[in-house]
């Protein structure tokens, strides 16, 4: 079955085998492993990936809005996508009623398109381009600091101007819907540096609150913030983009597609964990009237919470993991799998290699 037209294309884009080798006993658990020297490999599993996270975001969108009920509210019917949306101000009338819901049918569809055409490219650079791209380009090598921060600036790039676009939405292109006055306004942002970033210390408008940033209760630092990450994170990919890495840097950071996976899974785990917070307390970024009151009945607001608090202590347990064996690779040690360690009698010691 894994040799057939269909299966092996897609088993390949998302970074499945069904070999065993030398360093992998359970090629199902090695995921893009496998790929970790092949670039052009690992960009087709990446597009895949982010192919299917489109899809479903388009796919539930649709599926929410065929269950959807203008007679009862949004956290009585179990909806978590809908609600965002509506909280970004689309098709809503004062009070939070719904009165058009063809932007909701759009959204879905444009993430579908966007999902097949990921999909395509996914599939194609998993099978038909080159295994290792070109390292004038896009290609790079794990221990090549200069290419790995490059790719960092661009990653930060494109999360500046996702930040960017909801400050445009807020201030200039129909507004966010404002739970404080029961309506969709245009948001005149603070951009107040001691105001916004005394939330990372836990000081809000109210004082001092263990709550930090999900104290947050007014649109004007809400979308302030944002100002402020766009600002940051373009700053901060213009900057790693055009320089190389400081010597502390180079010599204290472990260069490898093992550590880079910590990292990552180390922001990952600080943003779940982040939204499970937010999502508990806070009626400024999750409306009441969408989301159900955050002190009230059970509502869809302790789903949404537990699930990005058990994503993100996953995600923190993957940090630690893949942190530990990256560290273990530097003193020339292999751990294989969680499950080859498992196995081993000499438990998380690993095998010299």
């Amino acid at each position: 079955m894994a040799q057939g037209l269909f299966w092996m294309p897609l088993l390949r884009s998302l970074g499945w085998s069904f070999r065993v080798t030398d360093q992998v006993g359970a090629p199902l658990l090695a995921g893009n492993d496998r790929f970790k020297h092949l670039s052009g490999r690992l960009l087709g599993a990446h597009v895949a990936h982010a192919g299917l996270i489109v899809f479903w975001a388009g796919a539930m969108t649709l599926f929410e809005l065929s269950q959807f009920d203008p007679a009862l509210p949004m956290y009585d019917q179990g909806l978590i996508l809908l609600p965002h949306l509506a909280t970004l101000g689309l098709g809503i009338g004062a009070g939070g009623q719904i009165l058009n819901t063809y932007p909701y049918y759009a959204i879905g569809m444009v993430h579908l398109i966007s999902a097949a055409v990921l999909g395509a490219g996914g599939i194609y650079h998993a099978v038909l381009g080159p295994e290792r791209l070109d390292e004038k380009g896009f290609g790079y090598r794990w221990n090549d600091g200069s290419k790995m921060t490059t790719i960092l600036g661009i990653h930060l790039m494109l999360l500046g101007i996702g930040a960017l676009l909801l400050v445009l939405k807020g201030a200039y292109f129909g507004g966010l819907y404002d739970p404080l006055v029961d309506q969709v306004r245009l948001v005149q942002p603070n951009l107040n540096p001691i105001r916004i970033f005394g939330y990372l210390f836990g000081f809000g408008p109210q004082g001092w609150t263990p709550a930090g940033m999900a104290s947050v209760d007014n649109l004007e630092d809400l979308v302030g913030g944002h100002f402020w990450v766009a600002l940051l994170c373009l700053g901060g990919g213009f900057f790693h983009i055009m320089s190389k890495p400081f010597v502390w840097a180079d010599q204290r950071l472990i260069w490898s597609g093992e550590a880079y996976l910590s990292y990552s899974l180390g922001a990952l785990a600080i943003a779940g964990l982040s939204v499970a917070v937010f999502v508990s307390v806070n009626d400024i970024a999750y409306p009441s009237v969408f989301y159900g009151p955050v002190n009230g009945t059970p509502s869809v607001r302790a789903a949404l919470a537990s699930v990005h608090a058990g994503l993100g202590f996953l995600a923190l347990l993957g940090h630690l993991w893949h942190a530990c064996r990256a560290r273990a690779a530097v003193r020339g040690i292999a751990w294989g799998t969680f499950f080859d360690v498992m196995a081993k009698e000499s438990g998380m010691a690993g095998v010299r290699v």
